[in-house]
């Protein structure tokens, strides 16, 4: 048995991918539905993205999304990875958590990054341009002081104020030292760049600040894991993302996710195929027992103490067969699937799941 992987907990992030031949309103339905999966295999969180103007992704309201998935699990947490904080005013923010925390009672997380827009007419729409992330830690400090009642302002935000909802920094670029300065748990990715990872892991725990939020460090990894009875079928698994990963380096535009069959016989420019061939490695991939050992190698180089699924495909059925092997796989290093104590003092409302 693996005491890492025993100890971990292990969560969902879903970016609601939208489909050839499928509508926006599928793919957030097909969240929905898979938000109820995870919560019936035992996984800890389930979490949404924010997406603007991306052909690929429906998800651009990521606390609306949260509320319909909330509403419609119960025991799961359920939050967002994440909701990009310089694209909004960090009060709303904060009145959309609380709403949402006062709604669902110790299940919400509020997972917030750093990235302004897709393209730049996309950022232009919002208001906003590239400079707007430099203020982040600002923007994320004022954030909490909503929930703690310190605004210089004098106003009060409703009803979020006194709320407790776990903040966690996606750790892209600086994050890792915005996540340690301000004592916030980070979630870090992806898993194709270990050194990175452990670079980024090492500095976030270098520079940790206890906060009333974290009293210790609390590293999420984060990436795509694919799981199938043979290692063609795990990596059949990846093939829609990575053809999808490729057109967008290459056109500047992210498209829906195309069936695998016919991804993998459309032609590619040179650099189009150097990408998508990139986009298939370096992920966990491979059956149950390739993926244990893959998943046991990740988590003592990094010592996480969670892992966040960010897997996304065309065929919905494999990709929860992918969900229902992981959540096998974990069940059986626990024994039988007896819950695991969490590994950090991360304050959370109930028993870590899967």
């Amino acid at each position: 048995m693996s005491s890492v992987i025993a100890s971990a907990r292990f969560s969902v992030l879903d970016r609601s991918r939208t489909r050839e031949g499928h509508t926006g309103a599928e793919a957030l339905r097909d969240t929905v539905r898979l938000a109820r999966e995870a919560e019936a295999l035992g996984y800890h969180r389930f979490w949404v993205s924010e997406h603007h103007g991306v052909p690929g992704v429906a998800g651009s309201a990521p606390t609306v999304l949260a509320a319909a998935v909330a509403g419609a699990t119960d025991r799961i947490r359920v939050g967002t990875g994440g909701v990009m904080l310089p694209n909004h005013r960090p009060l709303v923010v904060a009145e959309q958590f609380g709403v949402l925390e006062s709604l669902f009672p110790g299940r919400v997380d509020m997972g917030l990054g750093r990235s302004v827009g897709f393209t730049d007419g996309v950022r232009r729409a919002l208001g906003r341009d590239k400079d707007d992330a430099d203020d982040f830690a600002g923007q994320l400090q004022e954030l909490l002081g909503w929930f703690l009642g310190s605004s210089p302002t004098g106003v009060h935000a409703r009803p979020s104020e006194g709320l407790t909802v776990p903040p966690f920094v996606l750790a892209m670029g600086e994050g890792a030292e915005i996540a340690a300065r301000a004592g916030l748990p980070m979630v870090i990715g992806d898993l194709r760049d270990r050194e990175r990872m452990r670079r980024g892991v090492d500095r976030y725990r270098a520079r940790f600040r206890p906060s009333p939020w974290a009293s210790e460090p609390y590293v999420v990894v984060s990436g795509t894991i694919a799981v199938a009875g043979t290692p063609e079928e795990a990596r059949r698994l990846l093939v829609p993302e990575a053809w999808s990963m490729a057109h967008s380096r290459t056109h500047g535009t992210f498209p829906p996710l195309p069936p695998a069959e016919e991804a993998e016989l459309r032609a590619m420019t040179a650099k189009e195929r150097g990408f998508y061939e990139s986009g298939l490695t370096g992920h966990l991939a491979g059956t149950e027992e390739q993926v244990a050992d893959g998943l046991e190698t990740l988590l003592k180089e990094t010592e996480a103490q969670e892992v966040l699924v960010t897997t996304s495909t065309y065929d919905r059925a494999a990709l929860l067969d992918s969900y229902r092997r992981l959540a096998g796989i974990v069940r059986a290093e626990r024994g039988g699937g007896r819950p695991a104590a969490p590994r950090a003092a991360h304050r959370e409302s109930h028993t870590p799941r899967a």
